[in-house]
């Protein structure tokens, strides 16, 4: 029985691939329609909890700059990857000077800091290259990519307990895992895989592609010797830059009329 439960598991992990936009293998054990939805469960609670301590911005200012960026690039989105069609765009405007961080849930649900805008004084076109970089871990799986290595990580643990007879042992690291899932951080190559997204994306919104390198380091010097919570939840190779820059040329292809798209309906979340 418990050979039956081992190969069992290692042939689930064995088999549950997929594949990301840019011809990436990735480990699925979670369907991206499951992320969503557990997605979904997680956000709600999340801006409950901040409508309830005041933490949502309705500044009009800052709520008409955000919806029309992010409605550009929620447009280009919806063109080029059709299953985005139905989500439920949404992004929380978290007041929260000192933070600079934005994210994107599975589903197109978002949240941005007024850190950002605070601490890096960001153009358009650079706050542009942030929401499409965190549209692209939605658009790419990401979200039920980590969910998937957490399950992996509790299989293992589940099939160490098993082998041990020690079950109580399995099922309470199964669970610990599932816990901190949707917290886990993107590895190196979903980021690098967001970058060249994100690019595109904004660039095909009409925004200049320029603004992804100037936005980095922008970033890096955020903070003196402390960086901010953005770069230590998307940690980025010393290249990263120069990798940056390398795909500027191409991207300049995608939109020689420089036209802007137009503005997706984007919920903001107030």
């Amino acid at each position: 029985m418990k050979q039956l439960l081992l190969l069992t598991l290692t042939l689930t992990l064995a088999t549950a691939c997929a594949t990301s936009p840019t011809g990436r293998s990735q480990l699925m054990l979670i369907s991206p329609e499951s992320a969503i939805v557990e997605s979904k469960k997680a956000y709600l609670s999340t801006v409950g909890e901040l409508d309830k301590e005041n933490k949502l911005v309705d500044n009009p200012k800052m709520v008409d700059r955000v919806a029309t960026i992010t409605g550009r690039l929620v447009t280009i989105a919806k063109q080029n990857y059709p299953q985005s069609a139905s989500w439920e765009w949404s992004v929380a405007i978290i007041d929260d000077p000192e933070t600079v961080n934005a994210w994107c849930m599975a589903g197109g649900r978002m949240a941005v800091y007024t850190g950002l805008f605070n601490k890096l004084k960001l153009t358009d076109d650079e706050f542009a290259q942030i929401m499409g970089h965190e549209i692209s871990h939605a658009l790419a799986n990401h979200t039920a990519e980590r969910m998937s290595r957490a399950m992996a990580t509790s299989i293992g643990v589940v099939a160490v307990g098993v082998a041990a007879d020690n079950h109580g042992a399995a099922l309470l690291g199964a669970a610990a895992a599932a816990k901190f899932a949707l917290e886990l951080p993107n590895s190196r190559t979903a980021e690098s895989e967001a970058d060249a997204i994100g690019m595109r994306l904004a660039t095909l919104a009409g925004y200049e592609p320029d603004a992804a390198v100037t936005l980095w380091q922008k970033m890096a010097t955020a903070g003196g010797s402390a960086p901010p919570e953005f770069l230590s939840t998307h940690p980025a190779p010393g290249n990263r830059e120069a990798a940056l820059a390398a795909m500027i040329p191409e991207m300049r292809q995608l939109n020689t009329s420089g036209r802007m798209a137009p503005v997706a309906a984007v919920e903001i979340v107030r």
